[in-house]
């Protein structure tokens, strides 16, 4: 796949430059509209347990949606982009992400590793989607073809498999984590037996499940989808090291997911992750407004809802016919 030429790239670097200035306003705001209804509709949900559990899961949809924008706070911090300030950006970061059951160092470091490398088949494995190619699949044994097929099944992926990301793989720090990043880990899980503690003493420890697990499993549902199809979509951008390019991975590797008007606020339009990518310092609350004024952006062709539910059979990347693929892929090319 041919490199973005030098033009474009002229053009993209201009065109993000002049977005990558957070308003305290609007940050605070974003902040006050999505921390404040998730903690109402949180304590709403335990209040409607004494009326009716089915209440309490229709609650936990909305509530869940409120989570999700939380977590784009967090995300935003992350990338040193929702505030001016960095001390502000990690204060903010650390707390959101103690509310979203995620590290915010950890976390940090692992995602700047994958803007730095998405779309590189040569440096796979931090903060992606294991994604093999054809030939790889095949010379791997039996029993780890079964593994990876099981992992990449979307009815694993998406709910068990989401779920034990954030409730359990987040518990942890790789070997190799430095010393900031292994402390986010301990400071986030000490919040969190805190929290619970003091939650299970005041309401129960039954109440505190029956409340979260619903939030969690739709949140974490929604989260590894956007993240899943954001990059795993039929002519994504796979290229090994040598010819990898930057540009190219943000503008070809990274989909335009548009979304419904209320999905897109409650996703923090995420949904523009073309532009996300070649510009992680954008606030997220201007990205929509960078697409709507630069025609660069506008020549990515959108996913939505309907064609976006392709990207659930795909498991490979077809290195010579450069597309992503299912496994019946695999017999088509033996016959």
């Amino acid at each position: 796949m041919p490199k973005v030429k030098q033009t474009q790239s002229i053009q993209w670097r201009k065109a993000i430059a002049r977005y990558q200035n957070p308003d305290l306003k609007r940050s605070l705001w974003q902040v006050a509209n999505s921390v404040v209804p998730f903690f109402l509709l949180w304590y709403l949900m335990y209040r409607s347990l004494e009326v009716s559990y089915w209440l309490t899961l229709a609650l936990a949809v909305p509530t869940a949606g409120f989570m999700a924008r939380v977590f784009i706070i967090f995300h935003d911090c992350g990338h040193g982009s929702f505030f001016k300030s960095q001390q502000a950006n990690d204060l903010v970061g650390t707390l959101t992400g103690i509310l979203t059951l995620t590290p915010y160092y950890h976390w940090r470091h692992d995602h700047a590793i994958h803007h730095a490398s998405a779309g590189d088949l040569d440096r796979r494995g931090v903060g992606d989607v294991t994604t093999l190619t054809v030939e790889e699949y095949r010379a791997l044994p039996p029993l780890k073809r079964l593994g990876y097929r099981i992992f990449r099944n979307p009815l694993l992926m998406f709910t068990i498999g989401a779920w034990l990301v954030f409730a359990v793989v987040h518990r942890f720090y790789h070997r190799k984590a430095g010393k900031r990043e292994r402390f986010s880990v301990h400071l986030t899980n000490l919040a969190l037996l805190d929290i619970i503690g003091l939650l299970s003493l005041l309401i129960g420890f039954k109440a505190f499940i029956l409340v979260e697990f619903p939030i969690l499993a739709i949140t974490t549902t929604v989260g590894v989808w956007l993240f899943y199809v954001q990059h795993n979509f039929e002519t994504t951008y796979w290229e090994r090291h040598g010819n990898w390019d930057f540009a190219s991975a943000g503008l070809k590797g990274s989909s335009f997911y548009k979304l419904p008007g209320v999905l897109q606020w409650f996703t923090g339009n995420i949904g523009f992750h073309h532009i996300h990518h070649l510009g992680p310092r954008i606030p997220n609350y201007l990205l929509a407004k960078c697409q709507q004024e630069n025609a660069i952006f506008q020549q990515v062709r959108p996913l939505t809802i309907l064609t976006s539910l392709k990207s659930l059979g795909y498991r490979l990347w077809d290195e010579k016919s450069r597309r992503l693929v299912g496994f019946k892929a695999l017999k088509t090319r033996m016959t």
